[in-house]
């Protein structure tokens, strides 16, 4: 048989533990072979759960070898099979007699277990008990420790906890031999860990209503097993189930609580859900109006009724009052006044609690979310009792905009985050594909965690599919937040993707994922279509429009279509190498989500092309929107195939059409251009994106001794006559990709210069004239090409090129930090695909206007002097509190800040990352991930000089720099960097 080594500690594998069991042809522990089954064993006496983690064990070998092992009760301290002793795996807690047997004769060692939060110890173990030779025993200090510690081996033997969910291929074996270290597992790092189902009505609702609980017709049993299953097998513990108006209430299925507590999972509700209670399809018109101030005693009566009925599981109770279906309660719009409301409320909920459970208060687990408008009454004075955990909320967007101040951190509750991997609301939408960037994921979330959100981890799942890598990773870190960094985040899904592959593809998908998240951290796919949802009364919904991304300033749309085809080509030639058993997991995970994103741009981008080929009248207008509309119907196609995966297991389950007020997934305009009669020429420069209006000739950007970069010249037929044309160049020095050709639709031509041959001077010039049979153009060619600086003194320095220098934040040249204020880089995030962070977000406060501020700073050349508009571009960050325990002289602590200066002794002006939720800024910089910030700054003399950008607050991301002179064309996310001997 061939070696193989699986641990629980490579790169593949997510728990991040220390290696306790391998699967290895060498290991001496025979769990299962054609003539030797080991027997899984528990006591029945302890909890539920422990009888059910053992099936789900038992399962998962015969999932290996075909063969399912025994099950045994070892209650009576003994196992009775037929034959000899056999050897077996336990699993118990530290509660069993029979572990606190072994333990007293010094057989087993769990010293500093028992008490401890789900922690668990592996042990080897020689004749534990009669009938058994000898046993891997799993002892956990609770319930789920031990549930995690047994589905640890089934991982480590080939078990994935996505094998249902993403349908990762279990190879098969004819023997399973383990090796065994004697290992302790460490508590959680945080103690609830989970997910929150929401907006499943175009996805997992319809796929529960129509493919797997067709005879219920909604959610049920069946489903949460398969979610509670998940979310144990991902050492996760918490739930909040589906609760939109389609949906079945959790509670209204009393099998439902039954199931999540087989499975040891602490059931919760989301933020608008007081007590259990789901308020968008449990209440009832007869209990009276969903008003406090009007009907506080019905409320109190049913939120009571509910109470008693969850009393016997575990939970954690939301304390809540907000409208029906996340909204703001019904009543006065004075803040003052909802306070009150709500403080009598929270205070009426405490009171059930203790009444019902007859328990402290601080026994209970309880959570506030104080999320959109209750942000605000908990900001006008709402009093909190100390022990409730305030689950501090994400902005929709990723970004952390509260956590706990100095003050709120000293709470016995401490706090929790409520984390938005899928999202239904303004300014638009992403419910459709999870492309939120697990750098980003981890940068926002370390962040929280180390201001005391260690208690409650939240993330909304959506319809989970789709969602499952950034459930999976969320989760891990969740588990573990000590065992990720930086670099460990950006390389999360390669890794995770590869594991289920047997380790195959490691290096392609690294690839792969840094692209895909680039790609989509820029724009979403979701919000391709540049249009704004709820907005505008007149329409309701989405009206889909143009793009910002250029069609002709810095190649940038054409530059994003090729890099989305190129990824979707690497994913498809990985898919048609795979081995059948594979491909449903590939597909899922990897190739829907990157040629689905792929579909969606180039179908946007196609259809703007198409429009503005015919406003020129060009033939080619309608290749265009023919290659629009077939990636639209492209998109549609793979939908549906992802519906008919494995013979329709997820039917209904993905869908490209949701909400009624996104029209992203509509079919794209595409329009018809009046063509002339006869062949008439046309051409279009680049960098000419004005058509009409602005200039009688057409000139070419100017080429630039120091960035030398091609230009292109596009020629096109107006005609359906075929047209031919031949070009010359007024100077040897213009070197043209092609000089004749027979034009049908249209052409590009590149234009180089030959610096060998180019004259010395500032404004070299030059024409190409195009001549056809369609009529003749003139192209001018200007050339910067001076005799000083030399191309040796500038270096691979960044310059003025065009009328304007762009550095990626990561290019500095010099920094300065302190010990407790580290500058580092951050990968796979940003507009140039990685970043510089300025300090941690726990580093303390800098003053930008003092001499030992740390910084960063650039150095770079140019040719103008004056004034110079600087565009910082910033990850859009939130303060992480609103009173963060200081007063600084002029300033304040409800913005972050740093400083931006050109040289010395100039003047320093300040740019935050941060920004009002709900304003345009933040519309706009939570669309594009960036915050850009203009400053007007002063270049004294054409020649060397130092730009720096200073640390103020901690945590603040750089992303890049650009300087307009006055040549800064419009774009999407700016130029690309303009360093010397840059090519392209």
């Amino acid at each position: 048989m061939k070696r193989l080594l699986i641990t629980l500690s490579v790169s593949f594998v997510i728990t991040c533990a220390t290696a306790q069991v391998t699967l290895s042809s060498e290991g001496s522990f025979v769990l299962s072979s054609p003539s030797q089954q080991a027997v899984v064993a528990y006591d029945s006496s302890e909890p539920a759960l422990l009888g059910k983690v053992a099936g789900l064990f038992a399962d998962d070998v015969q999932r290996v070898s075909g063969y399912r092992p025994e099950t045994a009760d070892i209650s009576k301290g003994k196992v009775s099979l037929r034959g000899k002793d056999r050897e077996a795996v336990i699993v118990a807690t530290t509660e069993s007699p029979v572990i606190k047997e072994l333990c007293r004769k010094g057989r087993l060692h769990v010293d500093g277990l028992a008490g401890t939060w789900e922690r668990y110890h592996i042990e080897l173990v020689d004749h534990p008990l009669r009938g058994i030779s000898r046993a891997i025993v799993v002892v956990g200090s609770d319930r789920r420790g031990a549930a995690y510690g047994l589905l640890s081996i089934s991982r480590a033997m080939g078990v994935h906890p996505w094998y249902f969910w993403m349908d990762v291929p279990v190879k098969q074996r004819k023997e399973i031999r383990l090796a065994v270290s004697t290992f302790t597992s460490k508590s959680p790092s945080v103690k609830y860990r989970g997910i929150f189902i929401n907006d499943e009505d175009w996805g997992l609702f319809p796929w529960v209503r129509d493919t797997f609980e067709p005879a219920r017709r909604n959610f049920g049993p069946k489903t949460y097993a398969k979610v509670c299953e998940l979310l144990l097998r991902l050492n996760a513990n918490y739930l909040c189930p589906a609760m939109h108006n389609c949906s079945m209430a959790f509670y209204r299925v009393n099998e439902n609580k039954l199931v999540a507590d087989s499975f040891g999972i602490v059931m919760g509700t989301s933020h608008c859900e007081p007590l259990f209670l789901n308020t968008a399809t449990e209440w009832n018109k007869k209990y009276g109006p969903w008003n406090y101030e009007t009907n506080k005693q019905g409320i109190d009566s049913v939120l009571r009724a509910r109470v008693m009925e969850t009393a016997p599981y575990e939970g954690v109770y939301t304390l809540a009052l907000r409208g029906l279906h996340d909204v703001a309660m019904a009543g006065s719009n004075d803040l003052n006044e909802r306070r009150d409301v709500m403080q009598q409320a929270l205070k009426a909920q405490r009171s059930i609690l203790t009444d019902v459970l007859k328990k402290k208060p601080e026994e209970i687990p309880q959570a506030f979310t104080p999320y959109k408008e209750v942000l605000d009454v908990y900001d006008r004075g709402l009093k909190l009792p100390d022990d409730v955990t305030i689950i501090w909320p994400d902005d929709n967007y990723g970004y952390m905009k509260r956590l706990s101040s100095p003050e709120e951190q000293k709470r016995s509750g401490r706090s929790g985050v409520y984390y938005h991997a899928s999202y239904l609301g303004r300014p638009h939408d992403y419910t459709w594909m999870n492309t939120t960037s697990p750098t980003l994921m981890y940068e926002e979330l370390r962040k929280a965690y180390d201001n005391t959100a260690d208690r409650i981890w939240l993330l909304n799942a959506g319809d989970i599919k789709l969602c499952e890598p950034a459930v999976d990773f969320f989760l891990a870190m969740a588990y573990d937040i000590d065992s990720f960094n930086f670099q460990r985040a950006a390389d999360y899904r390669a890794a995770w993707t590869s594991e289920m592959l047997n380790g195959k593809y490691a290096k392609e998908l690294k690839e792969l994922f840094r692209e895909f998240y680039d790609l989509a951290f820029q724009r979403k796919p979701e919000a391709m279509g540049f249009g704004s949802q709820w907005t505008n009364d007149t329409h309701g919904r989405e009206i889909n429009a143009d793009t910002e991304f250029s069609l002709t300033n810095y190649r940038e749309a054409e530059r994003r279509i090729a890099r989305y085809q190129a990824l979707a080509a690497l994913a498809e030639r990985i898919y048609h190498a795979l081995p059948e058993i594979e491909r449903a997991c590939f597909f899922e995970n990897v190739l829907y989500p990157v040629k689905g994103c792929e579909l969606m741009n180039c179908s946007k981008l196609f259809a703007q092309r198409n429009r503005w080929y015919a406003l020129q009248g060009r033939a080619a207008t309608a290749d265009y929107a023919r290659m629009a509309l077939q990636c639209h119907d492209s998109l549609n196609i793979i939908t549906r195939q992802y519906d008919e995966l494995l013979g329709g297991k997820w039917r209904h389950v993905v869908a490209l059409r949701q909400e009624g007020a996104a029209a992203y997934y509509e079919k794209p305009e595409v329009r018809t251009a009046q063509l002339e009669p006869k062949a008439t020429l046309g051409i279009s420069v680049e960098n000419e994106d004005v058509l009409r209006g602005k200039s009688g000739w057409h000139e070419l950007p100017c080429f630039n001794k120091y960035v030398r970069r091609t230009a292109y010249i596009d020629l096109y037929n107006k005609s359906l006559s075929a047209l031919s044309w031949n070009a010359a160049a007024s100077a040897s020095w213009i070197r043209l990709s092609a000089t004749k050709g027979t034009l049908s639709k249209e052409q590009r031509v590149e234009v180089d210069i030959d610096w060998t041959k180019v004259p010395t001077g500032d404004r070299v010039t030059g024409t190409i004239d195009i001549h056809s049979n369609g009529g003749s153009e003139k192209v001018l060619v200007s050339v910067f090409n001076p005799a000083s600086p030399t191309l040796e003194e500038i270096g691979h320095a960044f310059v003025e090129t065009n009328g304007y220098l762009s550095i990626p934040a990561t290019a500095f040249t010099g920094k300065k930090d302190k010990q407790d204020f580290p500058i580092s880089i951050v990968p796979n995030l940003g507009a140039e695909g990685q970043s510089v962070q300025l300090g941690t977000p726990m580093s303390p406060l800098q003053f930008t206007s003092r001499r030992d501020a740390p910084y960063v700073e650039y150095n770079f050349y140019c040719f103008s002097q004056g004034p110079v508009d600087v565009y910082t571009y910033v990850l859009p960050t939130f303060t992480p509190c609103k009173d963060r325990g200081y007063a600084g002289h002029e300033r304040t602590n409800i913005e972050t800040h740093y400083g931006v200066m050109i040289d010395a002794g100039t003047r320093i002006l300040e740019g935050s990352s941060s920004s009002f939720e709900y304003a345009q800024n933040w519309y706009d910089s939570v669309l594009r991930n960036c915050r850009i910030n203009k400053l007007t700054l002063n270049v004294a003399r054409p020649g060397w000089h130092k730009l720096r950008v200073i640390a103020g607050d901690g945590g603040i991301i750089l992303q890049k720099v650009v300087l307009d002179f006055g040549g800064l064309q419009r774009s999407y996310m700016g130029p690309q960097p303009t360093q010397a001997g840059s090519t392209r």
